[in-house]
């Protein structure tokens, strides 16, 4: 766990009210309407898009993708800052799709906290299961909203204990909805006694909020019907007695989640979701690195790559490298160090998102998320700082699961393919295979729907139609071991190697019989399906 004892010096202020955190969710849980929510509240944005609305409503700001804005799912993870009160709020938007679930194991590298959003009627689904997975292995808080509660939704226990069986953590209300479906009315708060009530004619309007005297209070009567009002005193009375009381330690240390419920779509319960994270959610902490961690109140600037966007904007081929700030204050035009290559980089015109739109960043702190556009030098996993040698570790790539090969449409164009793969491979956005033996090149994706997107933006953003055709292959394992044993391996096994785009040395199987032979026939050679994103 991340050492939250008191020893440590207290963060400058412009660092301590940073909260950087992802929103994490199976599709259509409502976590890109919440997104923004957010941004509204914040002050970002005037009107909330949604994604199933029309025309000008449907814009909305995290989904900047064509494909995004057509089918209405997010594909790519994007991250927005705007402040918030006192609060400096970086949210990274995550795809829900579990084909892109990648993108997403990557981005939880580089929060300090989760938002999961769950589905009033559907309760914990497969995907949010896999991500929570994610969370725990990083020790992330999660703070949950139960979305959709204006629609008819499951009894609220029912819900509760599903997330505790589940996924094996704590859960206490910080609200109780009253009614639900079409009695919903909205929610009472247990923190501050306090009755929220939800306007359902005006879907961009703050809930209003009625200060009352616990629940006997009688102006509880003029506001909740009667029949509900009962219900409601008998619900809390047993939630006070059989759920844990919030405790905001067990919280930062990821053994307990508080839940709201509301609606993202009227805009309700996000007021008191934007509160609770502004109190419960953690300053930013310290990041591990070899040789040593990087604490955020270090006066030299660090940072690390966690994802890379390449033609964000078309006009430009330009590939934006998303860096996590780790510490320090970062001011524009400052020479950082890319571990890597042991080079400075200038780093001119650094931008801070809001989705699609950016502007320039004059300076950020430690915990920001800020682009650095550049022309390929940076990878997924590289190390910027101020001289010193550290490698952040813990960034994962994973072996793919569907493999294709692929082809130009006009072989004249097999250079401008190469060069089109290798971008989307350093994008992180599929593992590009070249063969030892044979032409053409495999492409390794962890979903089906990657390969749709993968053709669509060759199309789109290299005017290059491209086919995908089966391979013999289903999967694919890195290797590893001492430099002889490695090569007696590659020269028995020359049909089945091939290598990826950092030039490591691939073994693709046909069969899971492949991998047990290895095992067995070369006990110094390891194959692995996971990478570290390392130099």
């Amino acid at each position: 766990m991340l050492d939250t004892a008191t020893n440590r010096p207290p963060l400058p202020p412009e660092i301590a009210r940073r909260r950087t955190f992802a929103i994490i969710s199976h599709p259509d849980a409502g976590k890109t309407t919440l997104t923004e929510k957010f941004l509204l509240y914040g002050g970002a944005i005037q009107m909330a898009g949604q994604v199933r609305a029309k025309g000008e409503a449907r814009r909305t700001r995290s989904d900047f993708m064509k494909m995004e804005q057509e089918r209405g799912i997010s594909v790519s993870a994007s991250a927005m800052s705007f402040d918030y009160g006192d609060f400096r709020f970086n949210l990274v938007d995550t795809p829900g799709h579990s084909d892109f679930s990648e993108d997403t194991y990557r981005t939880l590298t580089a929060v300090d906290a989760a938002v999961m959003v769950i589905d009033g009627a559907k309760g914990v689904e497969s995907q949010t299961r896999k991500l929570f997975e994610v969370c725990r292995l990083r020790d992330l808080p999660i703070l949950t909203f139960c979305n959709k509660m204006d629609r008819e939704a499951r009894d609220t226990f029912e819900i509760i204990d599903e997330i505790q069986e589940n996924l094996a953590i704590d859960v206490t209300p910080v609200s109780w909805p009253i009614g639900m479906g079409r009695d919903f009315i909205g929610c009472y708060d247990l923190i501050r006694d306090r009755l929220e009530l939800m306007d359902r004619a005006d879907r961009n309007k703050v809930a209003e909020s009625i200060a009352i005297e616990g629940l006997d209070d009688p102006l509880l009567e003029k506001h909740v019907p009667a029949a509900l009002l009962q219900t409601l005193r008998d619900e809390i009375e047993m939630a006070r007695e059989l759920l844990p009381a919030l405790d905001p330690q067990s919280v930062l240390e990821g053994h307990m989640t508080p839940i709201w419920f509301g609606s993202a779509i009227n805009s309700f319960g996000v007021k008191e979701l934007m509160d609770g994270i502004s109190k419960l959610a953690p300053e930013p902490q310290p990041t591990r690195a070899e040789p040593r961690e990087i604490s955020p109140e270090e006066p030299k600037v660090s940072g690390f790559v966690f994802k890379v966007q390449a033609n964000m904007d078309p006009k430009h081929r330009d590939r934006v490298a998303f860096v996590r700030l780790a510490s320090g204050h970062f001011e524009r035009g400052m020479k950082l160090t890319h571990v890597r290559s042991k080079k400075p980089m200038a780093i001119s015109n650094p931008v801070l998102f809001l989705a699609a739109d950016r502007e320039l960043a004059e300076e950020a702190w430690a915990g920001d998320i800020i682009g650095i556009p550049n022309h390929g030098q940076l990878r997924i996993g590289d190390t910027l700082t101020e001289g010193e040698t550290l490698k952040v570790t813990g960034i994962p790539s994973f072996a793919p699961e569907l493999l294709q090969t692929v082809r130009a449409g006009d072989p004249m164009k097999a250079k401008h393919l190469e060069k089109a793969l290798f971008q989307f491979a350093e994008e992180g956005a599929a593992k590009v295979f070249k063969p030892n033996i044979g032409s053409g090149y495999i492409v390794g994706v962890v979903g089906a729907l990657q390969f749709e997107v993968l053709g669509a933006r060759i199309e789109q953003e290299y005017s290059l139609p491209v086919r995908f055709e089966p391979s013999q292959f289903t999967s694919a394992r890195w290797v590893s071991g001492g430099k002889v044993a490695v090569d007696k391996f590659v020269n028995a096994n020359k049909q089945h190697i091939a290598h990826d785009n950092d030039g490591d040395i691939v073994f693709l199987t046909r069969l899971q019989w492949d991998i047990d032979r290895v095992v067995r026939d070369y006990p110094d050679v390891t194959l692995s399906a996971t990478k570290e994103m390392m130099v």
